[in-house]
This record gives C-alpha cells, sequence and structure tokens, in this order.
C-alpha cells in the first residue's frame, strides 16, 4: 500500500511541473543508478588488520622449539601483524589458578579428557561459527575426533579442535630379543600372544634382571576398552563392572609373570625402558622424540596387542586440542593462528618433522609420519597405524580423582593383597564417597 501511494505522489508532481523538468529529473536518477553500479562493481575494501599479540597458554605442554616451527613462525609468515606469544607457565599451577589471576589468554591447548573438568571456568563456547566465518573446513578433520570434543558439551559444541591424535605402539628392544634367540613381536597381537612372548624374554642373567613386557599403567589398559571411571551422565562410579575385571585380570596377569613385575607401578615406564633398557616390550603412547636421546639404542616398534574382544584397537580417542577462550579480545586473530595450525603445510611439518600424528583424515599425512626424524629412519612405523581408536565416551569433571582411587586399588591387587572383587568392590564405593564430597564443596 506504501508502495503504490509513492507512485501517485510522483507522478502528480511530474504533471504538476514543466514535463522537461520531469525529463531532466529522470536523466539524474539514471545517473545516479549507474554511479551505484559501478561503485558496487568495485573491490571490497579489505579489512585492516592492526598489530596484535595472541597468547597461548600451553595446559597441555608445548616444547618452545614446536611452538616456533608449528604455531608463532607460519602465523607470522601468512599475518605478518600477528604476534603469538606463549605463556610462560608455572609447573606448579594450572589453569584455574591462572584464570583466577586475570590471566590473559587467546588460546589454550588441553587434553581433550580434562575439557570437562573446567566447564565452570566460562573459556569455552562453540567454534563452529568462527571456523565457517574463515572457511576452515571441519570435514577436513577424523570426525570420530571432532564427535568426541562434542560429547563433552551440553548440546554437542564443539569447544576444541584437535592439533595432534596420540598413537598406541608396541616398543621392543631388539638388542634383548637376539641376545635370547627369540622372534620380534608382530603386527597383530592379542594381550596374550604378548605375555607368550614376555615369558620367552623374563629372566635374570649376569645380574640384571629382564622383565619382558610393561603395558606402562592401569590407564593405559583401561582406554581400549573405552573405560573412563565415572560416568558422566550419571556422576558415579562404574568401576565395580564386568569390564573392569577384564582389565585388572589381564593387567595383573601381566605384572604376574615371574620376574615381570617393576620396582613399583608409579615409576616411568618410558624412561626406564629407553634408560635401564632391560625391558623387551614397552606398551605405551608415542615416544618417538624421547628416542632420539640415544643414537645407538637397537629398537624397533609393532601394533599395539589388542584385547581379543577388540581386535586391532588401541587406547580411545586421546587428543591434544586447541580451543579459543570465550574472554578473547582478538577473536579473529586466533581462529586466523588456527587456519594456519591447521593448513595442510603446517599439518605435514607437524607429522613428518614433530612426530605428531594429524587430526585430519587426509591419508598421506600418515603416510608421511616421521619422515624427516632421522632417528626413526627404517623403523616399522606404519605398523601403529593398523589399529584404530576405541569409542571414548565424555570424561567426568571427577575423571581425575577417579582414577588415582582406582590406580591405588589396582596396586593392592598386584601386591596380593586383595582380590579384583574386593579391590573393585572399595574403588567403587570410595569413588562415589569422592563425588559426593566434592559436589558439597
Amino acid at each position: 500500500m506504501k508502495h503504490k501511494s509513492w507512485k501517485l505522489v510522483l507522478a502528480y508532481t511530474c504533471l504538476s511541473t514543466v514535463l522537461a523538468a520531469c525529463g531532466s529529473g529522470s536523466e539524474g536518477a539514471a545517473g545516479s543508478g549507474k554511479a551505484s553500479q559501478e561503485a558496487a562493481n568495485q573491490p571490497a575494501k579489505q579489512e585492516e588488520l592492526k598489530p596484535v599479540t595472541i597468547r597461548l597458554f600451553p595446559n597441555q605442554q608445548v616444547t618452545d622449539a614446536d611452538f616456533k616451527k608449528l604455531i608463532a613462525d607460519p602465523v607470522k609468515k601468512k599475518y605478518p601483524h600477528i604476534t603469538v606469544e606463549m605463556v610462560a607457565k608455572d609447573s606448579a599451577k594450572w589453569l584455574p589458578d591462572y584464570v583466577a589471576s586475570g590471566e590473559i589468554m587467546d588460546l589454550v591447548t588441553i587434553w581433550n579428557g580434562t575439557l570437562p573438568s573446567y566447564e565452570d571456568l566460562g573459556l569455552y563456547e562453540d567454534i563452529t561459527p568462527l571456523a565457517k566465518k574463515f572457511n576452515l573446513d571441519l570435514s577436513r578433520f577424523d570426525q570420530g575426533a571432532l564427535d568426541t570434543i562434542r560429547e563433552v558439551a551440553p548440546n554437542k559444541e564443539l569447544y576444541a579442535l584437535p592439533y595432534g591424535v596420540q598413537i598406541n605402539a608396541l616398543y621392543y628392544n631388539k638388542d634383548i630379543f637376539d641376545k635370547f634367540g627369540v622372534p620380534y613381536p608382530k603386527d597383530g597381537m592379542t594381550w596374550d600372544d604378548a605375555m607368550e612372548l614376555s615369558k620367552k624374554l623374563t629372566r635374570e642373567e649376569n645380574g640384571i634382571a629382564y622383565r619382558g613386557l610393561d603395558p606402562e599403567s592401569l590407564t593405559r589398559m583401561l582406554f581400549p576398552m573405552s573405560l573412563n571411571v565415572v560416568d558422566n551422565k550419571t556422576q558415579k562410579s562404574s568401576v565395580n563392572t564386568e569390564p573392569y575385571k577384564r582389565v585388572f585380570d589381564v593387567t595383573n596377569r601381566i605384572y604376574s609373570l615371574p620376574g615381570n613385575k617393576p620396582k613399583t607401578l608409579t615409576q616411568n615406564a618410558a624412561d626406564v625402558f629407553i634408560k635401564e633398557k632391560n625391558v623387551a616390550m614397552l606398551a605405551t603412547v608415542n615416544m618417538f622424540d624421547k628416542l632420539r636421546t640415544d643414537p645407538g639404542f637397537q629398537w624397533d616398534v609393532a601394533q599395539y596387542p589388542s584385547y581379543s574382544e577388540r581386535p586391532n584397537t588401541f587406547g580411545m580417542f586421546d587428543l591434544h586440542t586447541i580451543f579459543i577462550t570465550k574472554t578473547s579480545k582478538h577473536k579473529d586473530d586466533a581462529m586466523r593462528v588456527l587456519e594456519v595450525l591447521f593448513s595442510d603445510e603446517v599439518q605435514m611439518i607437524s607429522t613428518k618433522e614433530t612426530g605428531r600424528v594429524s587430526p585430519l583424515k587426509d591419508p598421506k599425512f600418515n603416510q608421511a609420519f616421521g619422515a624427516d626424524m632421522p632417528h626413526l629412519k627404517g623403523k616399522s612405523l606404519q605398523s601403529i597405524f593398523k589399529s584404530k581408536p576405541a569409542q571414548s565416551p565424555p570424561f567426568s569433571m571427577f575423571y581425575t580423582k577417579g582414577i588415582a582411587l582406582l590406580r591405588n586399588s589396582f596396586a593392592e591387587v598386584a601386591d596380593g593383597k586383595k582380590d579384583v572383587n574386593t579391590a573393585l568392590r572399595e574403588a567403587d564405593e570410595k569413588i562415589n564417597q569422592m563425588i559426593e564430597t566434592d559436589k558439597k564443596k
């Protein structure tokens, strides 16, 4: 109706004036339209990018060398206005301490299992809108890894992005196998197969106690069975169940092999394997960087052993993630940092030079794994990709304290103080008590 009234007014005005004048007005309108079209055809003025410092908090450790190689230098090359600075982290303090102190942070690296523990800090928000704004194609990522992160959020928001995917492998000392004339481990072994092999290698000779197989820890043995102690929905312990009994049984049988139990269950298994060189096989996560320290060490790697009911499966999605804080005042530039980090170029540097498994699903990254790391030349690296991560249920905010209590209970089993059923029943009670106590704080 308004549109029709406007037409009538215009017609009346033209009839009430000199026709030439009305015609002149038409030429002016046409000229104005032409100018507007020319203006529309001009390239859009680029956004003015002002110098900015993006601060990264390494809640999950990032070495200075990797920070420079994967983030600081490539970001500066593409976006000269951005300087990325890593917060100097005190090993005795954690993320809540820094948030309470008012520390400015734009990006945070964090293990996916810790994400729920810090949800009340108010740092998380869905990263998807920013990813769309900067054309970061999320379909390039391993969708299982992204789904694992989404499970943390109440409405399946994507709080963070994975920049590295943890692997599990069976590392072995070739010298010990050669010394005792035992064939090297094969890909596709079950834990029972690995135990049989361990029996041939666990012995004492010339005052040296050799151990055949170290599974590293109870925690590592739980992951392939998708077990994480506390149900995130009910916030109750789930340990007094058959799957946990299965893991306790297998892990205890490994340690119960005569002479195979370590001095303490809390020792650093990787350090013992590399430095003491009296462990024939170590089943653990990525430790390729540590193995560069001794060029003379004769080692190789095989596929991680599986539970018989879960063949070709290792620890559930164990992710090194990074997120943009909700409190950041420079979210666009923080996203530009992630855009560079997740570029094919930087991800290829990451996998070839730092030995990280890329979260991007293109097989070219796994094929190039460790290619520029001299100490990995000739190693059976593709064996580690024959297994896939287990399903990863969402971790509870009570996981950290819960797993500590469960490890204590397992130690009592390994020391012969309690049977599996009793240890798990008591652990279940202690974990639930801990949860109720923490809820009241």
